[in-house]
């Protein structure tokens, strides 16, 4: 038992990059839609370039999508619009009218004849506005038929608008009625009546309407025709276009929701475990072949696998809500992210493997996947520095450029011609782009999620006005300076073996930040002759100087650095000793001295950048101490630290080659005589 624990914690990391594989496999395969694929692609326009096509069932011919928004149109122009009747509204408005129009009559003293005619007028007027109905002015502004269907009680009447009275028609019926100019003060009153008293009574049944017109459109029919068992689709070779590109739609889209979804869910579960796990495992043996540093990083393994799933769930929503919107996607963020944190070359492959498995998910999977890679690749050769704002732009300025060029082509080889473009396609392409703007953050929330650091932070960690950087300045002038001649030693060097400059030279800038807690401790930072090391024995002395790994490290989470840049503060030094107060002890004694107490606790290096930064700093460091800056001193210097660390192994973990160390002693020889150069005697 003691064992089999011992050989997990051992292979821990196997077996969670085992248990991250399965997990991927399993939620991709998840998201994917479950119908089955017609096995035979086609495009309109093209030749059949498989054998004779023979119906293997019965199916009905789909019709297009043209077809159906047409039938839809020709419905909607034709739904009746219906309005409700209010028997209740006219009675109560005739009789109220009538107790007042009685009222008002029976305190006057016209003769009885003429009372009698009013009140008969005053009926009439009443009768006729309601007999087809008083209609609100806003209701008939919804009226955009030439009839409409009045539902009255149990009746249905087919009626022009015109029948209805409208609000700003009353008043003129009334006048023309009445009169003008009222004869009598009881006309005047009445007219006064009706028109405060008249109230609409027929109103737009926007339910009703809406509930017939979908019943009408629930009857169309979305089939036009029927194939029978082995009749002929089409032969070799001929054109996909028209009838036979119609029948053929339908076929492809029979197989898809029907005939897999009854019988071969599983066989299709399982085809698409084994192409997606062959995908992941491919990413996996690409890391482990040419990124080892990436691969036996569990941190950053989880980050790749983490974006391709993020694409894949983007895309599968899209396509679940309306596959025509997958274009608005920016998957061109997957290798843009990549590149950012790692390198070009693995955002390319990952970008590549993401869209081969989005393939079996969008419709015209070619097109969809040619139109991506180019992306990519464009994606990848345009943008060399992406912490440039204007590099981004422009880069998204050529990649949209490219999308527009790529499907114009499809466009015109599909069609024949220039005429039926999709111009809503061009509208999705530039939301791409500018959704692909949002890069920015999104690697910002990558980098706290994660633990990562971009250029884009990189950069900000570089501005020498940083906080940090500026307390050092103030704190340790010196420690500054000889900082700042490290970070551009450093840069030169990696920029001649193509390692990371701009994280060696944010490293080298934030390497010494230990050294404010005593600044005054190191020679670089003392402005007069008084040395403290004097009062102190060596191993004291010793252990303040190896202090400001430690306190380095603390300041740098402090601040919350990350942990690339703390790499660079706790191996700069690697394991060596702290070589003058360590041969001091041995003087002052007499006899050997233990290490220990004069060595830096480590790590050593275990990158390009962090070798690098150690043999900038101990070269800049000791080259202020020659007293006659010479060529061959300079050599002498280089060579002599170089190989020493070399001896003490301080780059075995670094993966750093013979040629490249090198390569760095040639620039930095090269470096130091350009800083160090005599000038000449200007004559007084």
């Amino acid at each position: 038992m003691k064992n089999f624990i011992n050989k997990l914690l051992v292979n821990h990391s196997l077996i969670y990059k085992l248990f991250l594989y399965i997990a991927a496999i399993v939620l991709v395969v998840y998201l994917f839609p479950k119908g089955g694929q017609f096995k035979y692609e086609f495009q309109k326009g093209k030749p059949w370039q498989y054998e004779n096509y023979y119906a293997p069932f019965d199916f009905a011919i789909q019709k297009s999508a043209a077809e159906i928004e047409k039938e839809k149109a020709q419905i909607k122009e034709t739904s009746k619009q219906f309005f409700e009747y209010n028997d209740e509204i006219a009675l109560n408005v005739k009789n109220e009218i009538l107790n007042k129009v009685t009222q008002l009559l029976s305190n006057s003293k016209m003769p009885n004849d003429s009372k009698d005619a009013l009140k008969k007028k005053v009926l009439e007027i009443v009768d006729n506005i309601y007999e087809f109905g008083y209609l609100d002015s806003e209701e008939n502004q919804v009226i955009n038929k030439n009839t409409i269907t009045l539902r009255r009680g149990n009746k249905v009447q087919e009626i022009q608008p015109v029948r209805l009275y409208k609000s700003s028609q009353i008043l003129e019926y009334l006048n023309s009625k009445i009169g003008m100019q009222p004869q009598t003060q009881e006309e005047n009153i009445l007219l006064n009546i009706l028109y405060e008293e008249l109230k609409p009574n027929v109103f737009f049944d926007e339910s009703f309407t809406e509930k017939v017109l979908q019943e009408n459109l629930s009857e169309i029919s979305y089939t036009k025709g029927l194939v029978s068992e082995k009749e002929r689709i089409i032969f070799k070779g001929d054109i996909v276009e028209g009838e036979k590109l119609i029948k053929l739609n339908s076929i492809k889209s029979e197989f898809e929701s029907q005939v897999w979804s009854k019988s071969n869910y599983n066989w299709i579960v399982f085809g698409y475990t084994i192409l997606v796990a062959l995908s992941f495992l491919m990413l996996l043996l690409f890391l482990r072949k040419y990124r080892l540093e990436i691969f036996e990083n569990n941190n950053k393994v989880t980050f790749i696998f983490f974006n391709i799933i993020l694409i894949v769930l983007l895309i599968t929503l899209i396509v679940k809500y309306d596959a025509k919107y997958i274009y608005i996607a920016p998957i061109v963020t997957l290798p843009l992210v990549l590149k950012a944190f790692f390198d070009a070359r693995l955002g390319l492959f990952t970008h590549v493997l993401t869209v081969l498995l989005l393939g079996f998910i969008v419709p015209n999977s070619f097109e969809f996947i040619f139109l991506q890679i180019i992306a990519g690749i464009v994606t990848i050769l345009t943008i060399s520095e992406l912490y440039k704002r204007a590099n981004l732009f422009i880069s998204v300025l050529q990649i949209t450029f490219v999308y527009f060029l790529a499907y114009f082509a499809f466009s015109i080889i599909q069609e024949g011609n220039a005429q039926n473009l999709d111009w809503d396609k061009f509208i999705y392409f530039s939301l791409n782009g500018a959704a692909t703007l949002f890069v920015l953050p999104l690697i910002y929330i990558f980098e706290k999620m994660f633990g990562l650091v971009s250029d884009e932070s990189l950069k900000e960690l570089s501005n020498t006005n940083s906080k940090l950087l500026h307390e050092l300045a103030e704190k340790a002038p010196g420690t500054f300076q000889h900082s700042l001649q490290v970070a551009n030693l450093a840069e030169a060097c990696a920029n001649e073996i193509h390692a990371n400059s701009m994280l060696v030279r944010t490293g080298a800038l934030y390497h010494d930040i230990g050294k404010m807690d005593n600044p005054m401790f190191f020679t670089e930072n003392q402005s007069t002759n008084v040395n403290p090391h004097n009062e102190l024995t060596p191993k004291d002395s010793a252990q303040i100087i190896i202090n400001h790994i430690i306190k380095g490290v603390e300041m740098a989470k402090k601040h919350r650095l990350p942990d690339r840049i703390i790499d660079f503060i706790r191996t700069h030094h690697g394991t060596t000793l702290v070589y003058y107060f360590y041969k001091k002890e041995q003087e002052l004694t007499g006899e050997e001295v233990e290490t220990k107490f004069f060595q830096y606790p480590g790590p050593i290096p275990f990158s390009k950048e962090t070798a690098i930064l150690m043999m900038c700093d101990s070269v800049e460091a000791a080259s202020k101490s020659i007293k006659e800056p010479t060529t061959q001193a300079f050599d002498n210097l280089v060579e002599k630290i170089v190989n020493k660390q070399m001896e003490d192994g301080q780059f075995m973990n670094a993966d750093i080659t013979f040629k490249e160390l090198q390569t760095i002693k040639k620039v930095l020889k090269k470096k130091l005589k350009n800083i160090y150069h005599l000038r000449i005697e200007y004559p007084e």
